[in-house]
């Protein structure tokens, strides 16, 4: 009966330390989710300053038809998590990327069918992953420290692809991201968004300009579009990571708060048992000794 206490008093050691280590998890994951998210609120406000630059090129140039038709390289960027500890995040997106791959490949018409796309994946959690649905990766990119992190992170994509393209992205490159982001009710979709080639719309000329003030730029036409499609770039990347981050955080954030619950019902129960062999040995001392005397 002794050893069985001792065992239970160990148990109950070990439980209290694990709930302590979920604990410190489940308060870091919600610390580290809040600069992610507000990275993410701020490309968004940037984001839509250099869309607004596109609608500005698109009225003042007259619009430009896109050739799509020609393109020679297909990319596929993928955002997951270097960390474990955040339950099927990134095998669900993995499945998500192996989907979009036979689409690309499949028996379709069209100019999406061709070779399989080359992968860049961010995270050694989502590389494994892919490895497990049959896919390689080209390269491996270490996931953000911390936000600041971020543009480190954009920065070499955008010059990855800009190699890659050898001067012309518009028309020899295209790029898909890959990533999860938060979804209605607090839930989390993956999800791939294409980059390149651009959206048609995105250098269609409106018919009405919304300000009476008509758009005009001084700078060469070739040069303000190269800068809006590399920040176009940057800030697509930048928002697809910083939404990898958040979604990453909440969802080792859920997990714990799992674990811990499992944890503290654990510790009841061992507690509960504890209670009941101490009992059990009081009253059989108290008995010893009260036959004893009687004795």
């Amino acid at each position: 009966m002794a050893q069985t206490l001792e065992y239970l008093s160990r148990q109950n050691n070990t439980l209290g330390s694990i709930r302590g280590i979920v604990h410190t998890m489940k308060t870091l994951s919600a610390i580290n989710a809040a600069p992610y998210e507000q990275a993410a609120r701020s490309i968004k406000a940037y984001h839509r300053t250099i869309l607004q630059g596109f609608a500005t090129f698109a009225h003042r140039s007259g619009g430009i038809a896109l050739d799509t038709e020609d393109v020679r390289e297909q990319l596929l960027v993928v955002f997951g998590s270097d960390h474990g500890l955040c339950g099927s995040y990134n095998e669900i997106l993995a499945e998500k990327v192996a989907s979009h791959c036979q689409d690309q490949t499949g028996p379709q018409t069209g100019p999406q069918t061709g070779p399989p796309p080359r992968l860049l994946c961010i995270g050694a959690q989502m590389n494994d992953a892919l490895r497990d649905q049959g896919l390689a990766p080209e390269a491996v990119l270490l996931p953000p420290a911390s936000a600041e992190g971020i543009g480190r992170l954009a920065g070499d994509i955008v010059t990855r692809l800009a190699r890659l393209g050898h001067g012309q992205a518009l028309h020899r490159l295209g790029v898909t991201l890959a990533f999860t982001r938060r979804g209605e009710h607090g839930l989390r979709e993956p999800v791939t968004r294409r980059l390149l080639p651009l959206q048609p719309s995105l250098l269609q000329r409106e018919r009405r300009w919304h300000s009476r003030s008509l758009p005009d730029y001084s700078m060469s036409a070739d040069a303000l579009l190269a800068s809006l499609i590399r920040s176009h770039i940057f800030a697509s990347v930048f928002r697809a990571s910083a939404e990898a981050m958040v979604t990453e955080n909440a969802a080792r954030l859920a997990l714990m708060q799992q674990a811990e619950q499992s944890v503290d019902e654990r510790l009841e129960e061992v507690q509960a048992e504890m209670r009941s062999v101490r009992q059990t040995e009081i009253t059989n001392e108290l008995m010893d000794v009260i036959i004893g005397h009687l004795e």
